[in-house]
């Protein structure tokens, strides 16, 4: 909350000093998909935000490789120009016929081995807490990967199924969907799954035709959706928002319009929308957003 508002001012700021119009559009753009969670960016060469504690161990332990991964680049680097110089044929004429150093073989045998142990280890531990939940799931979807969208299916007392597939732009303003820097191109869809704030959910991964993959980046999840088997997902959301992964697969000429999209919303919000859903799916999505919006730009003020 705090880095929105010093964001905000820096907007602010931005604009009180008559900026090109192109620099205040794009922190415009900015404060708005920050409002509304996690989705790519332009330019983005970085993780998305976390929003699961499991994405903020993959964000530390990509940190922790490049510890490693920086020094030796540069080292290597060093020593290729450093050959290049000192060894090439006009300063050095007659070669050196040396073919062994055992302290150096030692230690360019020794070092690989070092580094690899102090990568592999916590890199095992990493996998092993993505498939060891800390807890038992408190909601089960089941999600099938279809050429080229999604069946959600909620294993709840009253069974919900339902589809999400990408938005069209001519059903924007009938869907009530027309923000784009909420609803981006290519990335929006006609209906969200729905899960609540700090539950554990289960996602149960299948395909109807072909294989697809289920990736959620800012939950730090991805796995293949194969037909015929079920992978298994589980996240614990800790904030409010609406998220965009995408299939991850090559599965067919519209591979690259299979979006996914997530609403993670307050316990109380998602129990009104599920009980509404399964009578009215448009209506209580329509319910959501307009209490979901209506939320934001009261937060929005505020600041």
């Amino acid at each position: 909350m705090t880095a929105m508002r010093n964001f905000q001012a820096g907007a602010k700021l931005l604009a009180s000093a008559k900026f090109p119009a192109s620099v205040w559009a794009a922190a415009t753009l900015f404060t708005g998909a920050s409002a509304h969670a996690a989705q790519p960016a332009p330019w983005e060469v970085t993780f998305q935000p976390a929003a699961t504690d499991m994405m903020r161990q993959i964000a530390r332990f990509e940190h922790y490789t490049l510890w490693f991964i920086v020094p030796i680049t540069l080292f290597v680097l060093f020593l290729l120009a450093y050959c290049i110089l000192k060894f090439r044929a006009s300063v050095n004429p007659v070669p050196s016929r040396t073919s062994h150093n055992t302290l150096i073989e030692v230690i360019w045998t020794v070092g690989p081995v070092v580094v690899l142990l102090m990568l592999a280890i916590p890199s095992f531990q990493l996998l092993t807490a993505q498939y060891t939940p800390p807890e038992e799931a408190k909601l089960t979807v089941k999600a099938t990967g279809n050429q080229w969208n999604w069946d959600y299916e909620y294993q709840t007392e009253n069974t919900l199924s339902f589809n999400s597939a990408i938005l069209a732009d001519s059903d924007r303003a009938a869907a009530g969907k027309e923000d784009r820097g909420a609803y981006p191109r290519l990335l929006a869809v006609d209906n969200e799954m729905v899960v609540p704030v700090n539950t554990m959910t289960r996602v149960l991964v299948t395909a109807a035709d072909v294989i697809h993959a289920f990736a959620m980046p800012s939950f730090g999840i991805k796995t293949d959706a194969v037909p015929g088997r079920i992978n298994e997902v589980w996240f614990k959301a800790e904030k409010e928002g609406l998220y965009y992964g995408q299939c991850s697969e090559l599965c067919g000429k519209d591979h690259a319009f299979m979006p996914i999209a997530i609403r993670v919303v307050s316990d109380a919000q998602y129990k009104t929308w599920l009980a509404a859903a399964g009578t009215d799916l448009p209506g209580a999505n329509k319910a959501l957003m307009a209490e979901v919006d209506g939320k934001d730009k009261v937060a929005a003020a505020g600041n």
